[in-house]
């Protein structure tokens, strides 16, 4: 696929770290799967990959969690 972002590279698969913030807490979560832009690095999610990482994060941010480092658990 062309990166939408530069319009100059293609992407490759390939393993990302993703850090959110809610209400000041901050979650990272390690070993995302991604297609990353091979010239500017912008990284794409798929719809499954999306969902899995936003119910870590709802996980994470109920449970009071205010800094939790994490790997994407495999579906």
């Amino acid at each position: 696929m062309s990166c939408v972002i530069c319009q100059l590279g293609t992407t490759e698969p390939g393993l990302v770290t993703v850090t959110l913030e809610r209400d000041g807490a901050i979650l990272v979560v390690k070993d995302v799967p991604a297609s990353v832009c091979t010239n500017c690095g912008e990284r794409y999610f798929d719809a499954a990959t999306t969902d899995r990482l936003l119910a870590a994060a709802d996980r994470a941010f109920k449970q009071g969690a205010e800094l939790e480092v994490t790997r994407l658990q495999t579906a």
